[in-house]
């Protein structure tokens, strides 16, 4: 049977306690990477703790390779993944679950500088990834905005373009300024990475994500830092509700893009 996932980022330290969680080991070519199957879901069910638990990994120390083939291995056919990000654009509201829709990462590589993709060496299955549904599968964004609503955890109706700026360190003001032009809404330094791998390796992905954050150098931060503060805390309420009942009913779904491979007649 096929499983489902979700990684998830420090934001959501407090899922831990209300998740029946086992750690689990797996074995891959980069290494290995922990899982923690969650109890009784209807299908088998995984988390996967981006920076580890406690935090401890800065963007540019995780092995997005192994997270990638560890998933493959558990056989995830549904991939949720998670982010607080920073917002590029005025009129995308802050502390609103939102959806991607599309990907900016003009240099499609890892934080060590080598190409992000799982097809490091030549193999009988390497190709090139096309994107015929996109990274963000179209099926799986439906069924989350579903999920979503049986908790009464609405995620906004316009989907979101993403952004990948690799940290550790943050953004310039001129930075800021350039991204938006190219089309970006919303970024932060991971999640792209996962993305891409994942959908080398067939599986499904669709990403959650809640702006903590107006990344503009001439837009103004709200006042009232009390307000604040409730709204940041009832937004990850909410995105965990999601991210929650994803885990216990959520369902694998077709992968809508290919690989293609030059030694197979059916991609000819």
């Amino acid at each position: 049977m096929s499983a489902v996932a979700a990684i998830l980022g420090s934001a959501f330290h407090t899922l831990t306690g209300s998740l029946d969680l086992t750690r689990v080991e797996v074995d891959t070519p980069w290494g290995t990477q922990p899982l923690h199957r969650v109890a009784d879901a209807e299908r088998p069910a995984y988390v996967l703790f981006r920076h580890d638990v406690p935090h401890r990994l800065l963007p540019n120390q995780i092995n997005y390779r192994a997270q990638a083939a560890a998933l493959r291995e558990v056989g995830c056919g549904a991939l949720l993944v998670t982010s607080s990000v920073g917002v590029l654009d005025a009129d995308v509201p802050l502390y609103t679950p939102l959806l991607v829709r599309d990907l900016i990462m003009p240099d499609n590589r890892l934080p060590d500088g080598s190409t992000c993709t799982m097809f490091e060496e030549p193999t009988a299955d390497h190709g090139h990834l096309v994107l015929d549904d996109g990274l963000f599968a179209s099926a799986l964004n439906t069924q989350l905005r579903s999920l979503a609503h049986t908790v009464d955890a609405p995620i906004a109706d316009a989907e979101v373009v993403f952004a990948y700026v690799g940290g550790p360190r943050g953004k310039t003001a001129a930075e800021n300024r350039m991204w938006p032009r190219l089309g970006a809404q919303v970024n932060s330094m991971t999640l792209a990475p996962e993305v891409v791998l994942a959908n080398e390796l067939e599986i499904p992905c669709a990403a959650l994500v809640v702006g903590h954050k107006y990344s503009l150098p001439d837009h103004d931060p709200p006042e009232d830092r009390a307000a604040l503060a409730d709204t940041l805390d009832r937004s990850r309420a909410e995105q965990e509700q999601v991210v929650r009942r994803f885990l216990h009913e959520g369902q694998p779904v077709p992968f809508g893009n290919r690989i293609f491979r030059f030694n197979d007649d059916t991609d000819a």
